[in-house]
């Protein structure tokens, strides 16, 4: 049965290949020979047409790309009250690539009073006619890339209070975009499926941080930001091992933590990647209660070879083993440019996987 509520039976995670006007916008803004009011001006152009051309392909969530972004949560934690991005001594390691070296950096206590990325979403809502879907990173990803070196000890001396405040900013940042008129949030979260993989595991032990217990740590945060939501907000997360030039960064099914995401996290539905053997069965299911739904990403978004029908279909039998069909919607397994950089594939083969989704949507759940 087609769905009339997020998440839709064809979703997709958010972020979109960046456009050649908006990339050759931002190269001459980075070199000081365009305004940031012009290239604002060209943000919106693009930010148009591929609204439309979402909404012409037949798909009911509309997101604006993350097309004013660098990347798809630094830009977002850097305009916390508290925060600020910084130079750092290394990039993100993904497999076989470095991002380039700048993290967030807490100097002051979090809040989230009137985030500027409000202002997006009211652009974004102002020039659709379906639903529009704000993505935000997860309140647990300020704290994992870093730890607590990125943490200032004279403003945070306990990480607990560091935990109690990031939950509060991100409880006012939901109302922010409440108020704004926005319905649907989706937190994008990485540390859950990190949480999965044993050379992640490794370094969060070495850096002192005990992964038995980040788990809990990261879902209490998450609660505390969404349980005072409207009853007419949806709240989803997206949970990825990593997604950068077509690389990622961690590998393991969703075993060790289904039971704690399933349960335990208390958002609607759950974008989770599924699209090779890096990410395990579908057992995992097993844990998913009623009213909740799974957004399988079984479309991969990292190379531009386009999957078939029947091998999503077999797939989709799969994973109805362990879940009722009923529960379940399809989109590709992440964003295809988590940063501006983008992954190795074209627009041309971005829309056609999109396309895609909706089409075997409609076959499989009706239109």
């Amino acid at each position: 049965m087609k769905r009339t509520i997020p998440p839709f039976r064809a979703d997709h995670v958010g972020s979109l290949l960046r456009s050649a006007p908006l990339r050759d916008a931002r190269a001459k803004r980075a070199a000081g020979t365009v305004t940031a009011e012009q290239l604002k001006t060209i943000e919106d152009a693009e930010i148009i047409k591929i609204i439309d051309k979402q909404e012409a392909l037949g798909l009911d969530s509309i997101t604006d790309g993350e097309f004013r972004r660098s990347w798809w949560h630094y830009d977002f934690l850097g305009g916390l009250d508290g925060v600020d991005l910084r130079e750092h001594s290394h990039g993100i390691q993904f497999s076989g690539v470095v991002t380039k070296a700048e993290a967030p950096f807490v100097h002051g206590k979090l809040g989230s009073k009137h985030h500027a990325q409000i202002a997006h979403f009211e652009f974004l809502k102002a020039h659709t006619k379906k639903t529009p879907k704000m993505t935000v990173p997860s309140p647990s990803m300020l704290h994992y890339r870093g730890g607590r070196k990125m943490i200032d000890a004279t403003v945070y001396p306990t990480m607990d209070e560091f935990y109690h405040d990031l939950g509060q900013a991100y409880g006012q940042a939901v109302k922010g975009f409440y108020d704004a008129g926005c319905r649907y949030l989706q937190l994008d979260d990485c540390s859950f499926a990190y949480l999965c993989d044993t050379a992640q595991r490794e370094m969060l032990s070495a850096r002192g941080d005990d992964p038995d217990k980040q788990g809990e740590i990261y879902a209490g945060m998450i609660n505390a930001a969404i349980d005072n939501r409207p009853k007419d907000m949806v709240i989803t997360t997206h949970v990825c091992r990593g997604n950068f030039r077509s690389t990622f960064v961690a590998s393991g099914g969703y075993e060790r933590v289904a039971d704690l995401l399933f349960n335990r996290v208390n958002v609607d539905g759950y974008f989770l990647e599924w699209d090779n053997e890096r990410s395990g069965g579908f057992e995992p299911l097993r844990f998913l209660p009623k009213g909740k739904h799974v957004v399988l990403g079984l479309i991969t978004s990292k190379t531009g070879e386009l999957e078939t029908k029947d091998q999503l279909k077999r797939r989709i039998d799969e994973a109805t083993k362990f879940v009722s069909l009923d529960q379940l919607c399809l989109s590709p397994q992440c964003g295809f440019a988590s940063t501006e950089e983008g992954n190795t594939l074209t627009e041309d083969q971005q829309w056609a996987k999109l396309s895609l989704a909706v089409e075997l949507s409609q076959e499989i759940w009706g239109k």
